[in-house]
C-alpha cells in the first residue's frame, strides 16, 4: 500500500547502497606452520599434525596471537603444534562483508590456481566465518548465539587438490550431514 513509496523515498534520500566488501592484505614473516599430510586426518607423532591441531593454530594466526609460548605473555602461552616448519612468507587476505556462495566458489578456484608454477605452497586455507549473531544457520534451524556464536567452515586445500572441510557451530545449531 502506501508504505511502498514512503520507504523508497527514505532509502533514496539516505542513499542506502550495497556495501563493497572490505579487503585487507598482510604478509606474515617467519611463520611457524604445522606440517600436514592430506591423507592423515589424525596426524602422526613426528610426521604430521592433526586437523584439530591445525584448526587451533589457524585460530591463533587469524587472531594474531603470538606463537612463541612466552611465560611473560598475559594473552597466550600457545605454541605451534609439532612437527612444524618455519615459512619465510605467508600471505593473509581478509575479506569482510556479505559474500554470496558463488563468490566463495570463485575464490576457491582462484586459490587452487596458486598451486600452479612456481609451486611454493604445500597447502592453503579458506575460512568462511558467519556473523556471531547471525539469525540463520545451516539446515532448518535458527542460529543459537548462547555463548560464542560459532558459525564457520574452513577448507584446507593441498597441492594435489585433496582437501579437508572443517565446520564449527554452536552446541544448539544444526550442522550439515
Amino acid at each position: 500500500g502506501a508504505e511502498g513509496p514512503t520507504l523508497m523515498s527514505y532509502f533514496s534520500k539516505n542513499q542506502i547502497q550495497a556495501l563493497k566488501p572490505k579487503i585487507t592484505f598482510s604478509t606474515l614473516r617467519d611463520l611457524q606452520c604445522p606440517v600436514l599430510q592430506s591423507n592423515d586426518l589424525q596426524g602422526k607423532p613426528e610426521e604430521s599434525c592433526s586437523t584439530e591441531e591445525l584448526f587451533e593454530w589457524l585460530g591463533a594466526v587469524l587472531n594474531q596471537v603470538s606463537l612463541d609460548n612466552k611465560s611473560s605473555s598475559f594473552l597466550s602461552t600457545y605454541c605451534c603444534p609439532e612437527p612444524n616448519t618455519v615459512v619465510e612468507k605467508a600471505f593473509l587476505c581478509t575479506i569482510t562483508g556479505f559474500i554470496i556462495p558463488e563468490k566463495i566458489i570463485q575464490l576457491l578456484e582462484q586459490l587452487c590456481c596458486y598451486f600452479g608454477e612456481p609451486k611454493l605452497a604445500y597447502w592453503l586455507t579458506l575460512t568462511v566465518h558467519g556473523f556471531a549473531d547471525s539469525p540463520v544457520s545451516w539446515r532448518e534451524s535458527e542460529h543459537g548465539f548462547h555463548k560464542g556464536g560459532e558459525n564457520l567452515y574452513n577448507f584446507v586445500i593441498f597441492r594435489n587438490l585433496d582437501y579437508w572441510l572443517q565446520m564449527a557451530v554452536g552446541a544448539h545449531d544444526d550442522c550439515p550431514p
